[in-house]
């Protein structure tokens, strides 16, 4: 079941003239419901406001967003939504209107399948060839422009793959086409910095965090393929899936009991619980 509100309304309809449809001129974050409550509120409002600064884009009142996502959640055991934000309706051309109306749509969907890692243990990732788009003043924030992500995803039908890896243009691994993705060593954690590109997860947050409260460390730096070769697991996160833990990538095997199992229970369970947004 699919529900959509635009600016408060239940519709579907938008303008032609909306610059998010012209020139991909906004954010949208996705939220995990559970019991029709969201996970992680606090946090995706937070990204959504850093890349409301970085665009110079009016952020929606967090009073009329709670209001507007209880509403469409409403009903909703487990879903997904998805919370858009456009600088709204402007003329021809690049340049932002000088007194823009932001647009805000929210989109609500029943549960839908994703690959189980415990039914083998882990899940089969690959490389894509397609690179990761690299701007400073972009990296870290969900914008609206995802269309390396969607070139990544093209490149396979295999339905026992569940992600792709991209790399920048200096060939360092910058993520997947839809998550972010830790290395192991057996000792301590690794993950990609997002200061060139990339993005910011939620439930990347939560495991930088979980891993310095259980007293692992967890360095943010560039991640070569060697340093995959070289590791002892991997495991990638997002909003959506929590954390996968990876099985094979390409003709490499890995053993997910290798991982600190513990502190994956303590990412799943923290950005799965349901909880009400702030007021």
């Amino acid at each position: 079941m699919l529900r959509v509100f635009t600016d408060g309304c239940e519709q579907d309809r938008l303008s032609v003239g909306d610059r998010g449809l012209h020139y991909g001129d906004g954010l949208f974050e996705t939220i995990l419901i559970r019991d029709g409550m969201p996970c992680l509120w606090n946090r995706h409002l937070a990204r959504l406001a850093l890349g409301a600064d970085r665009l110079g884009l009016a952020q929606p009142s967090r009073s009329i967003l709670r209001e507007e996502a209880a509403r469409i959640c409403a009903g909703l055991d487990d879903g997904l939504l998805k919370l858009i934000v456009t600088r709204g309706v402007g003329g021809r051309g690049y340049r932002p209107p000088a007194s823009p109306h932001p647009r805000r749509i929210l989109l609500s969907y029943a549960s839908s399948p994703s690959p189980d890692p415990s039914a083998q243990g882990g899940v089969v990732i690959r490389y894509c060839a397609t690179p990761a788009s690299v701007n400073r003043r972009l990296a870290g924030i969900k914008h609206l422009n995802r269309l390396d992500a969607v070139l990544a995803r093209q490149e396979w039908d295999d339905p026992q793959i569940a992600e792709g890896l991209m790399c920048d243009d200096a060939g360092d691994v910058v993520g997947g086409t839809m998550t972010n993705l830790f290395v192991w060593d057996g000792v301590a954690l690794a993950t990609p910095a997002v200061t060139r590109s990339g993005l910011a997860g939620t439930v990347r947050s939560v495991a930088l965090e979980s891993a310095a409260r259980a007293g692992i460390a967890c360095v943010e730096r560039p991640i070569t393929r060697r340093m995959i070769e070289e590791s002892v697991g991997l495991f990638l996160t997002n909003a959506r899936i929590g954390v996968w833990p990876v099985v094979r990538l390409e003709e490499q095997s890995f053993d997910p009991e290798r991982l600190p199992v513990d502190l994956l229970h303590q990412i799943r369970q923290a950005a799965q619980t349901p909880e009400w947004p702030d007021p």
